[in-house]
């Protein structure tokens, strides 16, 4: 696109020298008989090649014809120069455009275990940058192709998964693959529009995990009660973040600088241990994840008492279904994860 409007941009400048020119051509031939506007008005006949009569006698001009056939040259050759630039931007973006959208649609449709954010409001973009620095796959929804435009702008993704629709919509959430996802992050603006895409999301895929925003605490018992497998309340969460703020604020320092740090991306992750782990039955200090990766193991969550063992010791044994409570960089938690589907093989 930026080389085509560089030919655009060359093609017009072309054209304007070529005016320029031939204005003053036929002014300096006239001997500053003929008005400048004349002059124009010949240029712009000729270049142009419209075949209107002429209003300055060239034969009575030594070179006036030589002059008129350079200008008819350079000129058509130099308006055929900008004519192309010009369909060459409106159809090679059409065009671009359209391969595109062919191509994220074969994405789409191959993807599965992905995450799709229903919503690209302000809370929805901050989702997804986290979608984004956790390298989760994902899909979003959101109606208003504009809000779409914007936040590639925003993150600069070019080829950013999306479907525009609304999420309530169920033959918008099945073409987000939505029997193939992991997950499903409801951030939209209406609580009535959480529950319907809550109910629908659940009905269509019964093992996926929903987490729903909700703006009115009354209503987040309703949006559990239709399946979702937690309810976020903005309310809830910025009175805790108050009080935190003001009995513990080194503790949200270090968090808040925790997940803006770009050059560690320093997160708190999880991980279900499979039933097939050559990690079961061993204690962590017998096992690879400290071998392999600089993960540190802050919890583990038991898989028969579901109650949490917080900074787990070296002889504490994995089981089958542990948690681990994870703390790492993005990149050492895909690692791990890695290493850990090829233990289950």
């Amino acid at each position: 696109m930026e080389g085509d409007l560089s030919q655009l941009k060359r093609g017009f400048v072309l054209v304007i020298v070529v005016i320029l020119i031939g204005t003053g051509g036929y002014y300096l031939l006239g001997h500053e008989k003929w008005s400048l506007l004349d002059c124009l008005y010949m240029t712009i006949i000729t270049v142009c090649t419209v075949g209107y009569g002429e209003v300055i006698p060239v034969d009575t001009v030594h070179f006036g014809r030589l002059f008129t056939i350079l200008l008819i040259v350079f000129g058509t050759g130099s308006m055929v120069f900008f004519g192309s630039a010009i369909v060459a931007l409106f159809v090679e973006r059409d065009i671009g455009q359209l391969w595109r959208k062919k191509k994220m649609e074969k994405q789409i449709a191959s993807i599965s275990n992905h995450v799709i954010v229903c919503g690209a409001g302000t809370v929805g973009r901050q989702v997804i940058t986290e979608l984004i620095v956790t390298k989760t796959p994902f899909i979003v929804i959101e109606k208003n192709e504009k809000r779409i435009e914007e936040l590639k702008k925003l993150l600069k993704m070019h080829d950013l998964l999306y479907v525009t629709g609304d999420a309530t919509d169920d033959d918008v959430l099945r073409e987000a693959q939505i029997e193939r996802a992991r997950g499903v992050a409801i951030v939209l603006p209406s609580d009535k529009d959480s529950l319907i895409v809550t109910v629908t999301a659940r009905q269509l895929n019964k093992d996926i995990r929903i987490v729903a925003r909700c703006h009115e605490p009354d209503n987040m018992q309703r949006i559990l009660k239709a399946g979702a497998s937690s309810v976020v309340s903005p309310n809830v969460i910025g009175g805790m973040r108050i009080v935190s703020e003001m009995i513990r604020p080194q503790v949200v320092e270090f968090l808040d600088l925790m997940l803006r740090d770009k050059d560690k991306n320093l997160r708190i992750e999880e991980a279900l241990i499979p039933d097939n782990s050559n990690l079961i039955g061993k204690t962590l200090q017998d096992t690879w994840i400290r071998k392999i990766t600089n993960l540190l193991v802050l919890a583990i969550k038991h898989p028969t008492t579901l109650k949490y063992i917080y900074n787990p010791g070296p002889d504490t044994v994995i089981e089958k279904g542990t948690i681990l409570i994870l703390l790492g960089t993005t990149d050492e938690v895909i690692k791990f994860r890695q290493a850990l589907e090829e233990s289950s093989k």
